[in-house]
C-alpha cells in the first residue's frame, strides 16, 4: 500500500515538473514584430556640387591706349546695353578722324571734277576710275578712323551688373587693357559632374521622358526658390576622373546668384518596383549590413544584404531579400541567431505610413 502510494505521489510530481517545464518554454518564447518588403515605385534625391557662372559674363577692355578720361559706373551696378561705361581720352582720334573727314571731301570734289570732264570726253576714263579709287580709298579711311574714335567711347554690350574697376580717373591704359568685367545675371548656369554609370542610368531614364527639372541649394542650405532644367551635356568624359560635366539653366530675376558661386544641383531621381524596408529593420556590424530573417518555423537566421540605395530611414534593396521574406522590425539588439520567436505580423506599408516615410 504504501509502495502504491509513493510511485503514485512521485508520478503526480514527475507530471507537474513536466507541464511546468513546457509552461516555461512557452514563457521564453517571445513575441516580436515581423514585417515583408514592399515593393513599389519610389524616388530619390542626388546632390551634386555644382559651379555657377552667368550665362553671359565677358570682359571689357580698353580697345584704343590713352588715358583714362572718365568713368560713368560705379562697382556692382546695373546698367543697360549701349550704356557708356568708360572713355579714353579721344583727341588724338578726334583729329585724326577730322583730318579723314576732310581728306575725304577734297577727294571727292576731285572726283565729282573728274566725272564732269569725262562726261565731255576731255579726261580718260581711266582718269575717272583712278579718281574714284581715291574716293573709296578716302572713304575707307575716314570709316577707320571714325572706328578708332569710337573705342574711345566704351560702352556695355548687354544689361548685366558691373564688377571690380580696376583702373581709377586719370590712369595710362595700353591697348587691350581689362576694365571691368560685366555679369549677365538674370539666368544661371549650374554646372555638376556625374559618374559614367550616373550618366547611363541618365540617359536610360531620358529615353522614357523623364523630368528634367532640378533644384539648387545655396551654400547656406537653402534652397533656391526657381526650379531649373537640364539642358545639355558635355561631349566627352573627363580622363582624369572618369566624370562627364551637365548644364541646368536656373532663373535668376532677383540677381541673388552672381557668377563664381557654389551650391548643389538637386535631381529627383525614380525607381521603378524599388524593393523597400525600414532602416529600423536592419543592423551593421565591420561594415557589412544585416537583417533577421524568420524561417517557416518561426526561427530567426541573420542574413547580409546589400543596398541599392538610402533614403529618408529606408533602404531600397539591391540584393539578398525579396519580397516573401519574412525580416524583424524590433528586438534585433536581444534576439539571438536561431532563436525561434513568437512572430506578430505588420505590413511594411503601414510601417512607412506611420514614420510618413514614402508618398503615396
Amino acid at each position: 500500500m504504501n509502495k502504491t502510494v509513493i510511485l503514485i505521489g512521485l508520478c503526480a510530481i514527475m507530471n507537474l515538473t513536466s507541464c511546468k517545464s513546457d509552461v516555461e518554454k512557452e514563457v521564453e518564447i517571445s513575441e516580436f514584430t515581423v514585417t515583408s518588403p514592399v515593393i513599389k515605385d519610389t524616388t530619390f534625391t542626388k546632390e551634386y556640387i555644382a559651379q555657377i557662372q552667368s550665362i553671359q559674363n565677358v570682359e571689357l577692355r580698353a580697345q584704343e591706349k590713352g588715358y583714362l578720361e572718365n568713368i560713368y559706373v560705379d562697382e556692382g551696378k546695373t546698367v543697360k546695353a549701349g550704356q557708356l561705361l568708360f572713355s579714353i581720352m579721344p583727341k588724338l582720334y578726334e583729329a585724326e578722324f577730322l583730318k579723314a573727314k576732310a581728306d575725304y571731301k577734297i577727294v571727292q570734289i576731285e572726283y565729282q571734277n573728274t566725272k564732269v570732264l569725262a562726261d565731255k570726253n576731255i579726261v580718260s576714263k581711266s582718269e575717272l576710275a583712278m579718281a574714284k579709287a581715291k574716293l573709296e580709298e578716302a572713304n575707307a579711311d575716314l570709316s577707320l578712323a571714325e572706328t578708332h574714335l569710337s573705342f574711345t567711347k566704351i560702352k556695355a554690350p548687354f544689361d548685366g551688373t558691373i564688377d571690380r574697376i580696376l583702373f581709377k580717373k586719370g590712369s595710362s591704359i595700353d591697348e587691350g587693357t581689362v576694365l571691368t568685367k560685366i555679369s549677365n545675371n538674370k539666368e544661371v548656369y549650374a554646372y555638376f559632374n556625374m559618374s559614367e554609370v550616373e550618366y547611363l542610368n541618365y540617359k536610360s531614364r531620358a529615353t522614357k521622358d523623364i523630368n528634367n527639372k532640378a533644384t539648387l541649394l545655396l551654400s547656406n542650405g537653402e534652397q533656391h526658390k526657381y526650379p531649373g532644367q537640364i539642358e545639355t551635356i558635355e561631349s566627352e568624359f573627363d580622363n582624369n576622373t572618369g566624370n562627364i560635366a551637365f548644364r541646368a539653366k536656373f532663373p535668376n530675376p532677383e540677381l541673388l546668384l552672381k557668377n563664381g558661386e557654389t551650391g548643389k544641383v538637386r535631381l529627383t531621381i525614380p525607381i521603378k518596383n524599388a524593393l523597400l524596408i525600414p532602416q529600423k529593420a536592419t543592423f551593421e556590424i565591420q561594415d557589412k549590413i544585416y537583417v533577421f530573417v524568420m524561417d517557416k518555423n518561426n526561427v530567426v537566421h541573420s542574413k547580409t544584404i546589400e543596398i541599392k540605395q538610402r533614403l529618408s530611414n529606408v533602404y531600397i534593396i539591391k540584393s539578398g531579400l525579396s519580397a516573401d521574406d519574412k525580416i524583424l522590425i524590433d528586438g534585433l539588439q536581444t534576439v539571438k541567431e536561431d532563436e525561434k520567436i513568437k512572430p506578430k505580423m505588420v505590413s511594411a506599408t503601414s510601417i512607412f505610413n506611420s514614420l510618413e516615410l514614402i508618398k503615396q
